[in-house]
């Protein structure tokens, strides 16, 4: 079977799922064991957390980039990254498809995420997320939205990356949804670029579906059955970013955003 063709479906079972459990699991188990605590223990203790490495990184940051680099090919994705992430504060606008999305992109740069308040309550995803300094929203909450484009501002005035999935929310992985413009009033009042990423699985984006939740499936299921999947490519491209002297309000930020994602998925 070509991997175009196991791309395009989820892998239904067979020996070949338990075999990759057979394997998988194990190294799992030894990347929660021993590489979360020690990953931890650079990200707590600041004498470690502040040790520079190269020009760009501290310790902290090629650690978390490390460790969910590596949880991602435990689970079979090859990464394969185009263009680069702009260092210091921007907003990073992505696709969103699945949990996946997050630990692809924290493996390329360390950044604060805003996400819905639900996954807080994940098994482990939840406690990474926060120990991430995620920027949790209720959905639907006015208030809570009022909340979180402050915090947005206050991390982007101080220098620090902030990504955000403007949809809203996955949707199968069947398309990319319209991008809320309001998300972006956070980089217009804070003078910082938006670069649009664009997430892609799967040989031309032929897996957005299989990686993406399925009908009522819970975040566990979702876990536990790409852990069986085959290996697949991950694909980030980093896109031109989009500056506000550039282009004029948010609106006319957020279309743009989306026009360049949708292109390159396309492409």
């Amino acid at each position: 079977m070509s991997e175009s063709s196991l791309d395009a479906t989820r892998d239904a079972g067979g020996a070949l799922r338990w075999f990759r459990y057979l394997y998988r699991v194990p190294l799992l188990l030894l990347h929660l064991c021993v590489g979360l605590p020690v990953t931890m223990l650079c990200v707590v203790v600041p004498a470690l957390a502040r040790i520079r490495i190269g020009h760009d990184d501290t310790l902290e940051e090629r650690m978390i980039r490390w460790w969910q680099g590596t949880l991602m090919r435990v689970f079979g994705f090859r990464l394969r990254r185009f263009g680069a992430p702009l260092p210091g504060a921007t907003l990073f606008v992505a696709n969103h498809v699945s949990w996946v999305d997050i630990s692809i992109l924290h493996s390329q740069r360390v950044m604060g995420f805003v996400a819905k308040r639900e996954i807080a309550g994940w098994p482990l995803v939840g406690w990474l997320a926060t120990k991430g300094q995620t920027i949790f929203h209720q959905r639907g909450n006015t208030e809570s939205l009022g909340g979180v484009l402050q915090e947005m501002l206050l991390r982007l005035q101080s220098g620090k990356p902030v990504g955000v999935f403007p949809e809203g929310r996955t949707r199968g992985g069947t398309e990319v949804g319209p991008f809320h413009a309001r998300i972006f009033q956070a980089a217009v009042e804070a003078g910082v670029p938006v670069q649009p990423v664009a997430l892609r699985y799967g040989l031309r984006g032929n897996a957005q579906a299989v990686v993406a939740f399925g009908e009522r499936e819970s975040f566990f299921a979702n876990i536990v059955r790409l852990l069986g999947e085959p290996s697949r490519l991950a694909e980030v491209h980093f896109l031109e970013p989009i500056r506000a002297l550039d282009i004029e309000g948010r609106r006319r930020m957020a279309e743009t955003s989306r026009q360049r994602i949708v292109a390159a998925m396309e492409s």
